[in-house]
Order: structure tokens, then C-alpha cells, then sequence
């Protein structure tokens, strides 16, 4: 493909521009992407540097880091493995799986922003995905049930049963 500028070069920056719901493509060579004064990023000529994890990890602690409900993280230290916040930060990496439970301020928010939940769900089989999810829903609703009546919610309990029993006389 050819570049849409200058119609000499190959085009192998492809930049798409999405302003006021307007969806704008360009195919530029690496020249005139260099020279194209509308781009808001310095352009090196190497693609790889440009996006890193790594940085985009950073990016993320330090945003949940600057909101006002943020406590101070810098001292955090998993017990298991010895890993800290600075290292963690400066690596994206956690050292264990106990790191899960002693981030779980900062790590659950990054990934809630990352994908949908912070449970993974993974695959499911064709056959049998829905009854499955099913079965999932129905053991959260009785955990959920035994919270409740733990703790003397009891409106919130015969809420629960009934979607219990609803979704039993359902199946």
C-alpha cells in the first residue's frame, strides 16, 4: 500500500483518528508520519519502544496512586515472597500469588479498569457454558445468603431466597 501523502514510499504507519465520533484513517509512510504535525507523540521510527507494558502498568499505578482515596502504598511488602510496592511498580510483576491479597488495593482497580472483573471465568464448553454459569450464579447467591444472615440483613436474605428458589424452579 502506498503512502496516502506523498504516493512515493510504502505506507507502514497506519493512524487512526476518532474526533467527535468521526472515524479518520491515514496509511503514511514513516516520513511523512515523522512530519505529520496533527500527531501528538514523538515519532522515532521504532514502533516497539513506543508502547511498552510496562509503562502502561506504571501509568495505571500511578493514576490510582494520585486519586484521593488512595492510601499511602510505598511501605506495602507481601509477607510471602518479600516482593514491595517499589518493586512491583517498577516491574508490573508480582512475585507470588499472596501478592494478589497484599496489593489487592492497587491490583483489583487496575484490573477492573484492564477487563470486566477481576474474577477470571475463562472458556466454557459449548454443551454445557450456560448451565455451568448457572451453577456458578446459584452457589453466589447462597454465599451471598449466608453473608446476609451473618450479619441480621434479613430483607436482604429473603431477597436472596427467592431468586434462590427462582432460579431453581427455572432449571
Amino acid at each position: 500500500m502506498m503512502c496516502e501523502r506523498c504516493n512515493k514510499n510504502n505506507a507502514n504507519v497506519h493512524i487512526v483518528k476518532v474526533v467527535n465520533g468521526v472515524k479518520n484513517e491515514m496509511n503514511l509512510c514513516e516520513k511523512c508520519a515523522k512530519e505529520q504535525e496533527s500527531l501528538s507523540f514523538n515519532f522515532d521510527g521504532n514502533i516497539s519502544t513506543t508502547f511498552n507494558f510496562q509503562n502502561l502498568i506504571t501509568g495505571i499505578m500511578d493514576y490510582i496512586s494520585e486519586s484521593p482515596s488512595s492510601i499511602t502504598h510505598s511501605d506495602m511488602v507481601c509477607e510471602n515472597c518479600g516482593t514491595s510496592y517499589s518493586e512491583f511498580k517498577k516491574s508490573g510483576i508480582l512475585g507470588c500469588s499472596e501478592c494478589y491479597k497484599t496489593f489487592s488495593s492497587i491490583v483489583n482497580p487496575m484490573i477492573r479498569r484492564v477487563q470486566k472483573d477481576i474474577e477470571h471465568v475463562g472458556k466454557l464448553p459449548v454443551k454445557n457454558g450456560k448451565e455451568l454459569i448457572e451453577k456458578k450464579r446459584l452457589l453466589k447467591l447462597k454465599e451471598e445468603l449466608q453473608q446476609a444472615i451473618l450479619v441480621e440483613e434479613y430483607e436482604k436474605a429473603a431477597e436472596l431466597r427467592d431468586k434462590i428458589n427462582k432460579i431453581k424452579k427455572g432449571e
